[in-house]
C-alpha cells in the first residue's frame, strides 16, 4: 500500500536535544545525590518525563512522594527549557530540512508525533513551527510511547489511515508504538542500528525518500 503520510518523531530525528535532556537530568540527579550516567540516560529514550524520572529514582536512597516526584520532574523540565533558548535552525539533523521540503513538494502529508510537551518551543526555535500539516505531542496524550496514542492522533489529525502512514523513529519505544498502531516504521539513529522490528533500518532521515 502506498505511503500517503510521514509522521516524524522530533528529538533524534529532526533535531537532537539529547545532550540538553542529559544535562538537565544530570543536574537534578546530582542535586538529589542520585547516580546518573549516559547508560541510564539511554533507557529514557522515547518515554515520558514521569516514566524517565521513575527510572532515575530506582537508584534513590529514599522513597519520594507523588508531590515530590512532580516537583523533581518540573525542576528537570525548567533546566531543560532554559537550554532550549540555545537551539537554532543550525541544530537540525543532517538531511531533515531537505526531506521535509521534498515531501511537501511531493504533496505527501507530514506530521510530528512526539511525547515531548516542549514540542511547540522546539519547533519554533528551529524554524519549523509552521512546517507540518499536523502536530501531536505530549500536551495532547495520556499514554506515552510505546503506546501508539501519539501516532494514532497524528494520523487522525492528518486524516490518513494508520496503515498508509510511515513513522520515522530513533527510539525502540517509538518503533514499538508505531507497530502497535498498525503503521509502517523506519528506524534511524540508535534504533536504526539496533531495532529488530522496524520495517526499514536507515542511517539518515533523508533515506526515507527512497521508500515513498
Amino acid at each position: 500500500m502506498a505511503i500517503k503520510a510521514v509522521i516524524f518523531d522530533l528529538d533524534g530525528v529532526i533535531v537532537s536535544t539529547d545532550e540538553f535532556h542529559y544535562q538537565a537530568w544530570k543536574k537534578m540527579s546530582d542535586e538529589e545525590g542520585i547516580s546518573f550516567n549516559h547508560t541510564i540516560n539511554n533507557r529514557l529514550r522515547g518515554v515520558s518525563r514521569m516514566e524517565s524520572l521513575n527510572i532515575i529514582l530506582e537508584r534513590a536512597e529514599r522513597e519520594y512522594t507523588a508531590e515530590e516526584k512532580q516537583a523533581l520532574a518540573e525542576r528537570k523540565n525548567e533546566y531543560y527549557k532554559q537550554s532550549l533558548v540555545n537551539l537554532t535552525p543550525d541544530d537540525l539533523l543532517p538531511g531533515a530540512k531537505d526531506t521535509i521540503d521534498e515531501l511537501k513538494r511531493r504533496k505527501v502529508k507530514i506530521a510530528i508525533g512526539s511525547s515531548s510537551k516542549n514540542t511547540p518551543t522546539i519547533l519554533k526555535q528551529i524554524g519549523l513551527a509552521d512546517a507540518f500539516d499536523a502536530v501531536a505531542d505530549g500536551n495532547d496524550i495520556t499514554h506515552s510511547k510505546p503506546d501508539p496514542e501519539v501516532f494514532l492522533l497524528a494520523a487522525s489529525k492528518l486524516g490518513i489511515p494508520p496503515e498508509e502512514c510511515l513513522v520515522v523513529e530513533d527510539a525502540e519505544a517509538g518503533v514499538q508504538a508505531a507497530i502497535a498502531g498498525g503503521m509502517n516504521v523506519a528506524a534511524v539513529g540508535d534504533a536504526g542500528l539496533h531495532s529488530q522490528d522496524a520495517d526499514y533500518r536507515l542511517e539518515r532521515v533523508d533515506e526515507i525518500l527512497d521508500l515513498i
